[in-house]
């Protein structure tokens, strides 16, 4: 289902879109944000600075692309359609006087004989940082993908009007559009972009930051189109699935155990689950706000070692299934760190679990607590993960690092699919 609070009509161009916005006073440019992009279609979120723009998408041959838009105040989301696999494309965001932004991105892969860079990272805090080095050190790998693990950004209330202006404030950030401009961006929510710190399922008003999420993100999904996020994407051999661990969390029966709370929710847990088993993708990353651990600062509950059953459960699943390849990240908790746990189900394999955070944040000194799978920690302020999938091997193999704003690797993890098979 489309989900209903993008507002406004939506628009045919075969040239593109061309039109004056009438009503709108100057903006401070936002974005553009290359959102969710597969192999025939590509999501462009910006914010135009002026009452009047264009924007175009266009083959290298220079040939437009069709291109239909959505606004929802006075941001756009653009959907290009019938692209190619593995192809690179430009657009073009002219806002006559107020600048012109041209940018170009690439369209995902077909097939899994392909080496591909995946980005991942939580926690930037643009109002206390307001020089942001780690966006330009993500850049220079040219990631295919970006995924931004929640706290991107902190809003901490559910105002309609504070939730919008956080995402245009952040989006707006000089150093992060080295990345956002020109790489396919996903993203999640943690509790300072749901609500405010440690919140639940139940924090009043999260309808409201579910709108602005949606509003400010060129996902191709959201949840069930009416409630929560969650939301997933492929690329080459890498399919991930971006999880919503907030919006169910404690409001209905686990599916897993239904005398416990859950914290994905039913449809959501048939939602990972049904895509799990259908997926061929060599590796399948399970990525959520939270981390996957219960190795946690004093007092801290928001983790899936709180909803351990549950949790359990879907590690259970994925080793009486046979599903092969996955790999779980985690952010939020101010440190950067590796765990490996060991399987539940008699068929399965360990899993590895992989924190990135912050981006640009300070670090929480009482996080450092032990566990007995920690492979790896890292305590820097400014780092992000990048996995680099190379599935062109007779073994594929996949490459972890936990990089600084330096490019320096803290740590690094590496695997091959021959280790994540079912037995």
């Amino acid at each position: 289902m489309k989900a209903p609070l993008l507002l406004a009509a939506t628009l045919l161009f075969g040239c593109g879109y061309s039109g004056a916005i009438r009503g709108q006073t100057a903006q401070p440019v936002s974005g553009p944000v290359i959102g969710h992009v597969d192999t025939t279609s590509a999501r462009i979120w910006a914010r135009p600075p002026s009452t009047t723009f264009t924007f175009s998408v266009t083959k290298s041959n220079g040939e437009a692309c069709t291109v239909t838009r959505s606004e929802a105040d006075g941001s756009y989301i653009f959907h290009a359609v019938g692209l190619t696999p593995n192809s690179t494309y430009r657009y073009r965001l002219d806002c006559g006087e107020a600048g012109t932004t041209e940018r170009a991105f690439q369209t995902a892969p077909s097939g899994l004989k392909h080496r591909v860079r995946l980005a991942f990272g939580s926690c930037a805090n643009h109002k206390r940082f307001k020089d942001q080095p780690i966006w330009k050190t993500i850049d220079s790998h040219s990631p295919d993908t970006m995924v931004i693990l929640g706290d991107t950004p902190y809003i901490d209330t559910t105002d309609l009007a504070v939730q919008r202006t956080r995402y245009r404030e952040f989006f707006s950030v000089p150093d992060t559009r080295s990345v956002f401009s020109d790489t396919p961006t996903w993203a999640t929510w943690d509790d300072h972009d749901f609500g405010k710190n440690d919140t639940d399922g139940r924090v009043p008003g999260k309808e409201r930051s579910r709108q602005a999420f949606v509003e400010h993100h060129a996902h191709a999904s959201f949840g069930d189109g009416e409630s929560g996020i969650y939301t997933s994407f492929r690329w080459g051999p890498a399919e991930v699935w971006v999880l919503d661990t907030r919006w169910w969390a404690n409001t209905e029966p686990s599916p897993a155990d239904p005398s416990k709370k859950s914290l994905l929710g039913a449809a959501q847990w048939r939602w990972v689950t049904e895509g799990l088993k259908r997926s061929d993708a060599t590796f399948k990353v399970l990525a959520s706000g939270m981390i996957w651990n219960g190795s946690v600062r004093p007092l801290k509950r928001d983790h899936w070692a709180n909803w351990k059953s549950e949790r359990d459960a879907l590690w259970r699943f994925i080793g009486d299934n046979h599903i092969p390849g996955v790999v779980l990240v985690g952010g939020d908790i101010h440190r950067s760190r590796a765990l490996r746990h060991p399987p539940i189900s008699p068929k399965g394999y360990p899993l590895t679990e992989l924190i990135s955070s912050p981006l640009a944040n300070t670090i929480i000194v009482t996080a450092k607590v032990p566990h007995p799978g920690l492979l790896h920690d890292a305590a820097e302020q400014h780092t992000f993960l990048l996995v680099t999938i190379d599935g062109t091997r007779d073994d594929p193999t996949l490459l972890a690092e936990v990089r600084n704003h330096e490019d320096k690797v803290l740590f690094a993890v590496p695997l091959k699919a021959s280790e994540l098979r079912t037995r």
